[in-house]
């Protein structure tokens, strides 16, 4: 478990980057409207990142509740996803970035998942920025899932019952060898974890900013970060 820390600053940081749609309905435009703008958003935070000082960057960009969603915003997300991979491939290449999808890979298109490991397989060897994506993602889900191959190997007997411990957990999730997230932001007003990395942010701090994504900008985060820093993470020890 990490020491107490204050004055820190936040490597880690994960986003859930709510609000797109309310940003377009508030202007008389289609959701997808709203989504698209968020994109740019995305764009400008991730370049962002490394000069405030965050090393890895956690972005919950479609959850396995939004399958509930219209066909056709989920086709347009679908397809925003497959533009931005092909748009951002070589400049984040070349921005010495590592781009990583958490999340379940069943369900999605296949050519999405052909994008998506081929971008992971030309940038893993990528050191100074890691992005990671989580796509498809639900907290419970990914759980489930490492339980499940948690299970499978015990039954082989790769594994004995007494061996597994929070590391074994942590080395079967879409996460392994990613560290905790520091710091988990909201936008959008919304005070709620939405079902995101349930178990990697148990020890992280949030921070719930009413803009919508769309709005959400670099000096928000300048700003997220400075106060962080000011916050004595104990980390379940006594106060005082």
């Amino acid at each position: 478990m990490p020491k107490d820390a204050i004055g820190k600053r936040a490597e880690h940081v994960a986003i859930i980057m709510d609000g797109n749609g309310r940003w377009a309905k508030r202007r008389g435009l289609p959701r997808l409207a709203g989504h698209k703008r968020g994109v740019e958003t995305v764009r400008r935070i991730v370049e962002a990142c490394p000069d405030l000082g965050v090393k890895y960057l956690t972005l919950f960009a479609f959850s396995t509740e939004n399958w509930k969603r219209s066909d056709d915003e989920i086709a347009g997300l679908m397809q925003l996803f497959r533009n931005y991979m092909a748009r951002e491939a070589e400049r984040l290449i070349g921005s010495d970035v590592r781009l990583r999808f958490l999340g379940a890979r069943d369900g999605l298109p296949d050519d999405i998942i052909r994008m998506m490991e081929d971008l992971e397989g030309r940038t893993e060897d990528r050191t100074k920025f890691s992005l990671n994506i989580a796509l498809n993602h639900g907290g419970r889900d990914e759980i489930t899932r490492a339980t499940r191959r948690i299970a499978q190997k015990v039954a082989s007997g790769e594994l004995k019952a007494e061996e597994i411990t929070e590391d074994v957990m942590s080395a079967h999730l879409d996460s392994a060898g990613l560290p905790d997230p520091d710091l988990v932001i909201r936008t959008s007003g919304e005070y709620r974890i939405s079902n995101f990395l349930l178990w990697q942010a148990a020890y992280a701090e949030y921070e719930f900013v009413d803009a919508l994504w769309p709005d959400f900008s670099e000096a928000m985060l300048s700003d997220i970060l400075n106060r962080f820093g000011t916050r004595e993470r104990r980390f379940g020890t006594a106060v005082g």
